[in-house]
């Protein structure tokens, strides 16, 4: 059985797991808030990273893992797992690297369309953060025999987070900026796609996101049709603004469409959510 580190174990390893925990012999996971170890799977072997120190249990048991799915920020000094434990992993059994990041890297492009191919185009500290990483990771790859698989993720929605949860809450608000498009990513497409890169033992990036491009309103009046509820107002995006933090502000700035053909002829992964009318349909079908 492979082993699996999940550094920052969290919605996507929980999922993953929740679906496949079969496929995996040895699990632990890392938090950078020791307060929720507790709430790991129980067998799930939990361990506290600060991003800045690698207690010795948790070397240990890198330098036996086989798969490793990061999804931990980077910081400014890069990404924390390799900053701390770059030597033990290329000494030790390390196969295959699943690095989870951001479409946010492409930048903005007015509404048109991006894939693989279109040079990143960051426009921040934080995303450029990201590039950086995504580059280590590659290199880290080159220099010791391990395949490294980018996936920049859309948006990510799934049960117990989505517009449907949104709304029964009270909490849903449908932003109007004429022209503005995002993608979107179910998290069981985000799990096939895991998958499919360990199967096939994927090197390289992949744009990991939905069929359709679609205006940040329209899954929420969606949900809300399907819930038998009146969308909340559309509100300006100038007024949204106001409240947004930088890194909020920073997202919105990004109008793109994604292709995702890499995804389905190079993986062969077929979505089960191709769009977020299939993917809310799923969940209000399932409570969720």
């Amino acid at each position: 059985m492979i082993s699996l580190a999940a550094i920052g174990f969290g919605y996507c390893a929980r999922h993953l797991l929740a679906e496949d925990r079969a496929a995996f012999g040895r699990v632990i996971g890392t938090s950078r808030e020791p307060a929720r170890l507790s709430t790991f799977p129980p067998d799930v072997e939990a361990f506290a990273f600060d991003g800045r120190t690698l207690g010795d249990g948790l070397a240990a048991a890198l330098g036996e893992v086989q798969i490793l799915l990061a999804s931990a920020p980077p910081d400014d000094r890069g990404d924390p797992i390799l900053c701390c434990a770059a030597g033990t992993l290329a000494g030790g059994r390390l196969r295959q690297v699943i690095y989870l990041t951001t479409l946010g890297v492409y930048g903005n492009h007015d509404g048109g369309w991006v894939d693989e191919a279109t040079p990143p185009r960051a426009g921040s500290a934080r995303l450029e953060r990201r590039l950086k990483a995504e580059a280590d990771w590659q290199a880290f790859g080159r220099a010791h025999g391990v395949r490294v698989a980018v996936l920049r993720l859309a948006g990510i929605y799934g049960p117990g987070r989505n517009a449907l949860v949104q709304l029964r809450a009270g909490e849903a608000r449908r932003i109007d900026k004429p022209g503005q498009v995002f993608n979107r990513i179910h998290v069981d497409d985000i799990v096939c796609t895991i998958r499919a890169a360990i199967a096939h033992r994927y090197d390289g990036i992949i744009n990991v996101t939905d069929d359709l491009p679609a205006p940040p309103g329209d899954p929420i009046a969606y949900a809300a049709e399907l819930l038998g509820m009146e969308p909340p107002p559309a509100i300006p995006f100038h007024e949204a603004a106001r409240e947004m933090s930088p890194m909020a502000l920073s997202f919105w700035s990004g109008n793109k469409r994604v292709g995702n053909a890499r995804l389905k002829e190079e993986l062969g992964v077929t979505l089960r959510h191709p769009t977020y009318r299939e993917g809310l349909s799923a969940l209000y079908a399932a409570g969720e």
